[in-house]
């Protein structure tokens, strides 16, 4: 059975709650796109003013696993910075992946890469928690697949990920987009593989312009955020709060076990 949670702005639990928010309207949707497309323009020039790596990134609690972070397609490690920053001031050692510019190589391939990456570092004692974003999700799944245990992940934290896919991607031609196609092998594949799925939490809004058919993960801990939009809902102190949870419970798991 899945396990549903919603997360309020105050008070972040992982009680049972409905997984789905009805849909908005019309109006409502034309809203949240337009605050969606304001909110991924600020994320890109933060991105460019802004990326160097704080230091404080390789200083944290050693008991406590590396958090690793994922962007997602046209993104940078930039856009989860605010997730980050909680993290680290929480104990948590941040990793991120130079090279992967945009972020718009075929999620297999994206996973090879940060798989390489990874394995030229020792792997941590208390292990790693990816912490991903949109693609970045899909890319921390495949990594549980193939290389859970060289690597020493522990789970998945995915923030609006396409798990099903998005049926948008029938409408572009680029192929780091059209990826995302339901039908596509490399979706279609990764949501036959249900193992992992009890190690992934999936975090998403009441509302995703860019992923209308939702995030909802089956096996894993599902979370509704009480925020709209693919975008706007990286630098809400919602998700900050969420994530900081899911990472914790990850982190405890692995103590139990």
């Amino acid at each position: 059975m899945d396990q549903e949670s919603v997360a309020g702005a105050e008070d972040v639990t992982l009680a049972d709650a409905p997984p789905v928010a009805p849909r908005p309207g019309p109006l409502a949707i034309a809203a949240i796109v337009a605050a969606d497309y304001v909110h991924a323009s600020l994320w890109h020039v933060r991105a460019f003013f802004g990326g160097r790596i704080p230091r404080e990134y390789g200083r944290g609690d050693p008991a406590r696993p590396v958090v690793v972070l994922i962007p997602g397609v046209y993104e940078t490690w930039t856009f989860l910075k605010p997730v980050a920053d909680r993290l680290n001031a929480d104990g948590y050692r941040i990793r991120i992946a130079r090279g992967l510019g945009l972020n718009r190589r075929p999620i297999r391939d994206t996973a090879a890469r940060f798989a390489r990456a990874l394995g030229r570092l020792p792997k941590p004692d208390a292990g790693c928690v990816v912490v991903a974003h949109s693609k970045g999700g899909l890319v921390g799944k495949e990594l549980l697949i193939t290389d859970r245990e060289r690597l020493g992940l522990l789970g998945v934290v995915a923030v609006c990920t396409p798990f099903s896919g998005s049926t948008l991607a029938r409408y572009v031609v680029d192929p780091s987009l059209r990826e995302f196609l339901p039908t596509d092998a490399t979706i279609v594949a990764l949501g036959d593989e249900r193992g992992v799925n009890g190690d992934v939490v999936s975090i998403y809004s009441t509302f995703d312009p860019h992923v209308p058919d939702g995030s909802v993960l089956p096996g894993a801990t599902n979370v509704l955020l009480p925020v709209a939009g693919h975008f706007v809902i990286l630098g809400s102190s919602e998700l900050a709060d969420a994530v900081e949870l899911a990472v914790d419970d990850l982190a405890e798991r692995s103590q139990r076990a």
